[in-house]
């Protein structure tokens, strides 16, 4: 089996357009949640939204490409150029031993909105012939890999907010076995719109505050509902040794990876934990090692009532003893909620904090449930030099996945 590790990271995000930017932002507290200004939200139920500012796809797209492709796969462009550039793989690898794997968990639903409202308008006629290609959510991983010339394996992964932690784990599993030398992988989000804004509303799953301050504040017991956000993660995953030859700059190795399902409700996670617990357990078993003091975990952490209950019970049972001593912070208090994007950003958090060793905190904690009684790093960074990190994603339909990684090569 081969070894992987990530040689480029980009994003695009409410608290940063680009992986330092995100990073200053997480390491000051600073959160990118304010009242939504892509839409009048008067009739509706919520105010507050984490919305990607001054974002100009211009710099990378030409505006006849900028017309034709979907908001979600143009913040997903602009954060593959940053990863691209950044790992500096370009003209360096075989074309059919290069892929991507880049996902969306709703696509292109703002071209759906605007279409429809074409159609009933206007009549069918008038129905713009890019709709479809704009819309389906595996276009912004065909649009990258045209961009790269990446001819290999291509495998957009759709898992709700699960999405761009399998994208990662299953680029990961593919050039560990030999398939390809290295994957484009992560995902991409543009959701924040009256039709999705309205329908996460109605089922309960958004906060009704209009405090931003107190909107997104995971393990809170006055926690109520997750914020929407948007945005794009994408990582370069690379073959070890195909790395090496071409002295690229490594930023940590993927080290397991697991994918479970709770088979139990469309929204709400199974009360004992069984599957995200699973996960968890799985995750280390793939990399052959035992949770120590060392880790630090990336909750999923998305501040409803339910989520993190349900996730802090599952990290005791996988832990046991350990879940009491490792550090653990949800970055979802600063970056309110990127759906299919959640998991590559949060992953890109993680790398930072094996590369810095400094842990994000969990902003906006500051009345502890005590169902919720693990060190979730409350208010400020800390300084702790992890060795291991743990991202954890769960989403609608009770997709579990986790990623594990470590800092460097040895």
């Amino acid at each position: 089996m081969k070894r992987v590790v990530v040689t480029g990271m980009g994003c695009v995000t409410p608290i940063g357009l680009g992986v330092n930017e995100f990073w200053d932002s997480l390491v000051a507290g600073h959160h990118g949640i304010a009242p939504i200004t892509k839409f009048d939200p008067t009739d509706g139920k919520i105010a507050l939204a984490a919305e990607v500012k001054d974002f100009d796809p211009s710099q990378v797209m030409e505006n006849s490409e900028i017309r034709k492709t979907d908001l979600y796969a143009q913040y997903a462009l602009v954060a593959a150029h940053q990863a691209m550039e950044d790992s500096g793989l370009a003209d360096k690898i075989e074309p059919s031993r290069f892929g991507c794997y880049v996902g969306s968990g709703i696509g292109g639903l703002g071209t759906m909105i605007k279409e429809t409202e074409v159609l009933l308008n206007k009549g069918p006629n008038r129905v713009s012939p890019f709709f479809v290609p704009m819309m389906i959510a595996n276009m912004a991983s065909a649009l990258i890999a045209m961009r790269y010339g990446a001819q290999g394996p291509n495998l957009p992964v759709v898992t709700a907010c699960s999405t761009g932690t399998n994208a990662l784990g299953e680029a990961f599993r593919a050039i560990k076995a030999g398939g390809a030398d290295a994957i484009i992988a992560g995902g991409a989000e543009a959701s924040i719109n009256p039709l999705a804004v309205g329908g996460f509303a109605n089922c309960m799953a958004l906060t009704t505050t209009t405090d931003p301050d107190r909107s997104s504040i995971p393990f809170d017991a006055d926690r109520s509902g997750f914020v929407i956000s948007e945005g794009a993660g994408i990582l370069v995953l690379e073959e070890l040794d195909h790395a090496l030859e071409r002295n690229a700059p490594i930023y940590g190795e993927i080290l397991g990876y697991a994918n479970t399902c709770d088979a139990y409700h469309m929204t709400a996670p199974h009360p004992e934990a069984e599957g995200s617990a699973a996960m968890i357990r799985g995750a280390f078993a793939e990399a052959g090692m035992t949770p120590d003091e060392s880790l630090y975990i990336n909750a999923h952490g998305t501040s409803t009532p339910l989520n993190d209950k349900t996730e802090t019970l599952a990290i005791k049972k996988a832990l046991g003893e350990m879940a009491t001593k490792v550090a653990i912070s949800s970055t979802k208090s600063m970056t309110g909620h990127m759906l299919g994007a959640a998991g590559a950003v949060e992953t890109i958090a993680c790398l930072q904090a094996l590369r810095t060793g400094i842990i994000p905190p969990t902003v906006g904690l500051t009345n502890p449930d005590p169902d919720c009684d693990l060190d979730y790093v409350p208010g400020v960074a800390r300084e702790a030099h992890p060795q291991t990190a743990l991202t954890i994603s769960l989403g609608f339909g009770g997709h579990n996945a986790g990623l594990l990684m470590k800092s460097g090569v040895k």
